[in-house]
């Protein structure tokens, strides 16, 4: 496809959109699948993996965002499957329906896009993620907040739209990006990208969090069985004075 395509603006979209299809045009399915080629490396999948199970966890009680990845997002404003559609790695969009999907259909969605994106670079995709794709989301998609991560050389960049176009964010002083729609930090702990809170506290994995919870529960069982023995000891020690000397005066 053409760039002039992939770059409409969503005023130029909604237009298209509305104008009445010919009748020669086959519209697809409303149920379109994802048509994404696999993660290149493991490096990668762990990476979309851990950033979706971490925000899946952190908002656990909300229902009104999707969450996903390396899923195709079809946008073409004449409805078709086989033109205008991306996959980006990782990507969210928020006052939606939380619910599973074969792929994430703007027409079918309220004309909604993501508010956040995160590509996962790699050496074959680094010049799109860096030009191509930047440049569609900000031109047609509108996404507020774009990333992209590097999980071999650690480099990290993130953008906010303002105006219509991208100004680069600033890193805090732990090297994290904020992301406005999120109310979250992206930033880097192990050598992989993660999710902080705006106190700076770490968003945990599942498996993280349930060993965190062992642990408190090990701790207040401890800090139990520490007050029980000193109340025992207590108790022995008045025992004792009450056999040497008698109750205690009042």
């Amino acid at each position: 496809m053409s760039l002039t395509q992939e770059l409409k603006t969503p005023t130029e979209t909604a237009t298209e959109t509305a104008t009445t299809v010919p009748e020669d045009v086959i519209l697809p399915p409303r149920d379109l699948l994802s048509d994404e080629p696999p993660l290149e490396t493991d490096l990668h999948r762990l990476q979309m993996t851990l950033l979706i199970q971490c925000l899946e966890w952190l908002w656990d009680e909300r229902d009104d965002f999707y969450v996903s990845g390396n899923l195709t997002i079809y946008y073409s404003p004449r409805q078709r499957k086989s033109e205008e559609f991306r996959g980006p790695d990782f990507f969210v969009v928020l006052q939606t329906e939380r619910k599973p999907r074969n792929s994430w259909v703007v027409w079918q969605e309220e004309g909604k896009y993501p508010n956040v994106i995160v590509e996962i670079i790699s050496p074959t995709t680094a010049d799109t993620d860096r030009g191509l794709k930047k440049q569609i989301y900000q031109d047609t998609f509108r996404t507020p907040d774009y990333f992209w991560f590097d999980p071999n050389t650690l480099e990290l960049k993130g953008f906010h739209l303002v105006d219509g176009c991208y100004l680069e964010l600033e890193p805090n002083q732990e090297g994290w990006l904020w992301s406005q729609q999120l109310a979250l930090y992206l930033g880097i702990y192990d050598s992989k990208l993660r999710w902080f809170t705006a106190e700076g506290q770490l968003v945990p994995t599942p498996t993280e969090a349930a060993e965190l919870e062992k642990q408190r529960a090990e701790q207040e069982c401890q800090q139990k069985e520490q007050a029980q023995e000193q109340l025992s000891q207590m108790e022995s020690l008045l025992a004792r004075y009450r056999e040497q000397f008698g109750d205690l005066p009042e």
